[in-house]
Parts: C-alpha cells; structure tokens; sequence
C-alpha cells in the first residue's frame, strides 16, 4: 500500500478542497441591530454535565460528581443571575445530559433560553467511524425536542470539533444556524465547496470562553492559571471592542466551570458593564440568527 502523501506533496487542487468545505461567505452582520442598538450580546452555555467523564470513558465517581455539580449548583445560580438581569440566553445540551436532567431542560426552556444541539456524549466528531456522527446528531435533535417541546435550530458541536461531515449533516437537519467555526468575529453565511448554504454562521472563540482559562484535569498538565479578575479583563476587552464596531458578542460558558462562587461574580459585573455602556441587545443565538438573516446586505 502506498504511503499517504504528506502536506508539501498536496496538489492545488486537493489543499484547496480541504480549505473549502466549511468556508466563510459573505458577511451577515446587519447594517442595525433591534431598535437602533449598537451590540447585539448573545450569553451562551455548554452543560455538557457527566457527558466529558463518560466521552471518555471515565467512570470515576470523582470526575462524574464535577458534572453534576453544573447540574446540581451551577444552573440555580446561572438561571437566577438571567432571570434577575432580564436576559435570554442559549443552552447547548449534549442529548445524554439533557437525558440526565430533563427537569433542567424543561425548566430552562420554560425561562424562554433556547435549547440547542451539542452533540450526543460530547464525542469528538473526527475521530468517528463513517456515518455515525450523523446518527448521534439526528439522535441528539429527536431527543432535544422531545424533552423540550421544541426543535433546536442551531448547533454547536462539541468542543467545536467540526469533521468534514458535519456541513453535510447540518444541512440535512435543515438548521438555521452553526456556533462552531471561527473565521470572522460577526456572523457569515458558511459557504460549502464555494457554495452558499443560507446557514448563518455565528462565530466562538476560545478566547471568549471559560474554559481555557478555568478547567483543571487532574494527572495532567491542565490547571488553573487566570484569576477570575483576569478572565473578567479579557471579556470585558472583547465585549468593548464588539461595541466600538457595532458587532456581535458572543460568551461561550460552562456551568460546572463559570457557576462557582468564585467566578459567577465576574458574569455579574461583565453584564453589569455592558448594560452600563448602553446599547446592548441581549438575544439568544437563534434571535440573533434570524435577525441577521433577515436584515443583512
């Protein structure tokens, strides 16, 4: 059997379809946002729960208790803390999180903050066997809407491992929008082999996430290094330069990462600092989406 080529010894023609398949298009911010606002700020979370054990198949009841205390501690706080700002925010559930909590779902969903898609156990998709990210994903969508009376229009995959299928996937699903990609700081159109599919992009980034900052894996290298005080300036950066252009802001979010008492304090103050600035629209991705799509070019 022939050795695979390497890198270097690619054609055009092969690097440039790996480059195109899940590219960004033109520009969906929009020339206004809802009723003259000057930043749209869309507050998202990741309850992936037990799902990151059990993707791993990690059966230690220590790490399986971190997942639940998202559960168990984080999402009170997390929901109080909207309910008391007035803010709508969106939700990505692994379908076997929700499966553990479905009383969450509902209740979260009954708030008004949207469910989405986030894969089935936090799987990685592109180390899957050919077609069984489809199947998860559909399974994941039948589940999310069953439990929540809904059917999600967005996704963001987990860890925001987006396989070569995924596009596919996603448009078989007919969804509105991605939240997983990263080639702009406001939303786009995705282009798909340099074809417009009509999905809206609306773009993370690690730096705009608790994560990277926060986690801590235990026989690892992995540990804490940024107070929440730093974490809360760089958010802050980020949010201020999304309001000095009139874009997005996006915050990805973790319950059993952000809702300790040490770091909900900082969510606080952050929101605190924008409703200050002024001009702010808080909307969920899914209201977000469609404004852009209706109100683009």
């Amino acid at each position: 059997m022939a050795e695979p080529q390497k890198p270097w010894e690619w054609s055009e023609e092969h690097w440039r379809k790996i480059v195109g398949r899940a590219r960004a298009g033109r520009s969906m911010a929009p020339k206004t946002w809802p009723n003259g606002a000057r930043c749209a700020v869309s507050l998202s979370f990741d309850a992936d729960h037990e799902t990151i054990p059990l993707r791993d198949a990690d059966e230690s009841p220590m790490r399986i208790s971190q997942g639940q205390y998202g559960n168990r501690s984080a999402i009170p706080r997390i929901r109080k803390l909207l309910d008391r700002e007035a803010i709508r925010a969106s939700f990505f559930y692994p379908a076997v999180s929700a499966l553990l909590h479905p009383e969450e779902v509902k209740a979260v969903a009954a708030e008004g903050h949207e469910i989405g898609i986030h894969s089935w156990i936090h799987e990685a998709n592109t180390t899957l066997p050919p077609g069984v990210e489809r199947d998860l994903t559909f399974r994941a969508a039948d589940t999310l809407e069953k439990i929540s009376g809904r059917r999600p229009v967005g996704i963001r995959t987990a860890s925001w491992d987006f396989s070569v299928d995924t596009m596919s996937i996603i448009r078989e699903l007919g969804l509105l929008y991605d939240s997983s990609l990263m080639g702009d700081d406001d939303p786009y159109e995705l282009l798909a082999d340099g074809a417009p599919t009509g999905i809206i992009e609306l773009p993370p980034e690690w730096i705009r996430d608790d994560a990277p900052y926060f986690n801590f894996v235990r026989f690892s290298a992995l540990r804490p290094y940024t107070p929440p005080s730093g974490v809360e300036e760089i958010f802050r950066a980020e949010f201020d330069g999304a309001w000095e252009e009139g874009g997005l802001f996006i915050l990805t979010m973790h319950p059993h990462v952000i809702g300790h008492r040490s770091r909900m304090p900082l969510l606080a103050r952050l929101i605190a600092h924008m409703k200050a600035r002024g001009g702010c629209w808080f909307a969920t991705h899914e209201q977000v989406a469609r404004w852009c799509k209706e109100n683009s070019g």
